[in-house]
């Protein structure tokens, strides 16, 4: 949809040149919104619009002129996908695409206010959650012990990076005396691109996080093993600077890292999970161990702290009950010393 222009018109503020707000329909609003908004959404993102509009968004409701869209016609497109098969998250996007290119629209002066407003969208029914305890995670990164993947796990698991996150670091963005890593790019595979870097999933994920001594270790360790894994690699080594590249230098696979991941659960006799669960069990045991949610939520890249805490509030009971011995103790402690 938005590799070719509505019959008639080209984009100039939005618009179709030459046509008045009351005679452009959505569709085409929606391919000159595309155009203007492709310098500042990252290429997955600018290609999952560009399909939602497509595939959702033109065939339904793009006749309509823009001026005539009412909040009912996009609950009644929303229904109507959920009833044919959509997901409740596939509704969301499609909704949340719907909101930004028609708030714009609203700054644009074509349309007076934005119908997504008085929009229900459908609860997102959240996937279930999976983690692995302390000893579980001993068990794991002996699994994979002496394999390249066990510093990339052991990341992982310290860290809670999103997958992409993982395979996205090169050396340079790691200052060893500090043990300060900059997370500012992530490997995402593209159609029709292949793999590519891009920014961060959002303006939080673009951030610092501290690594410890003992995952410092294993980074320098690691490095002196990729300088071996070059050398075998010989004329094949592209050289991309990646902390965590294919064994030719080049970004990594998501499918192969998640595939070798699968592997190394079943070695350790450990439940399936999924690779994005290494990230919760990060942010499950750091709140086990005490660590405020405030830096939970830095080292994750959320947005807002509640956030953090309405994804894991499954382990806000078992922390209260800690503050409340904890209290006790010092309760106790200056009754004896009074």
């Amino acid at each position: 949809m938005a590799q070719q222009r509505s019959e008639g018109g080209g984009a100039f503020l939005g618009r179709p040149i030459g046509r008045p707000p009351g005679q452009v329909t959505v569709a085409q609003y929606l391919e000159s919104w595309l155009q203007s908004a492709s310098l500042s959404l990252r290429p997955k993102t600018q290609r999952q619009y560009e399909q939602i509009a497509r595939q959702h968004i033109g065939p339904t409701i793009g006749e309509l002129m823009l001026a005539d869209l009412h909040p009912d016609h996009i609950q009644s497109l929303y229904s109507a996908k959920l009833e044919h098969g959509a997901s409740p998250s596939t509704v969301r996007i499609l909704h949340a695409v719907l909101h930004r290119a028609l708030s714009r629209a609203v700054r644009w002066g074509l349309i007076d206010r934005n119908p997504t407003d008085a929009v229900d969208r459908p609860r997102l029914r959240r996937k279930e959650m999976k983690t692995l305890t302390a000893e579980q995670v001993r068990c794991l990164l002996a699994a994979a012990r002496a394999s390249r993947l066990e510093t990339v796990l052991g990341l992982a698991v310290t860290t809670g990076l999103r997958q992409g996150e993982l395979l996205g670091p090169r050396w340079s963005d790691l200052d060893w005396p500090t043990g300060h890593l900059r997370v500012q790019r992530q490997v995402q595979r593209i159609g029709g691109q292949g793999l590519v870097f891009s920014e961060p999933k959002s303006a939080s994920g673009r951030r610092v996080v501290v690594l410890g001594p003992a995952m410092i270790g294993r980074l320098r360790t690691y490095q002196e093993r990729q300088a071996l894994e070059e050398i075998v690699a010989g004329g094949r080594w592209q050289e991309n600077g990646l902390v965590f590249p294919s064994t030719i230098g080049t970004p990594m696979e998501a499918r192969n890292l998640v595939r070798s991941f699968k592997a190394l659960l079943k070695e350790a006799g450990l439940p399936e999970i999924r690779f994005h669960d290494l990230r919760h069990t990060a942010a499950t045991l750091m709140l086990q161990q005490g660590v405020h949610p405030k830096i939970v939520q830095e080292r994750l890249g959320h947005s807002q702290i509640s956030l953090t805490l309405d994804i894991y509030s499954h382990v806000l009971p078992t922390m209260q009950e800690e503050a409340a011995r904890k209290l006790d103790r010092l309760l106790e402690a200056s009754v004896d010393g009074h």
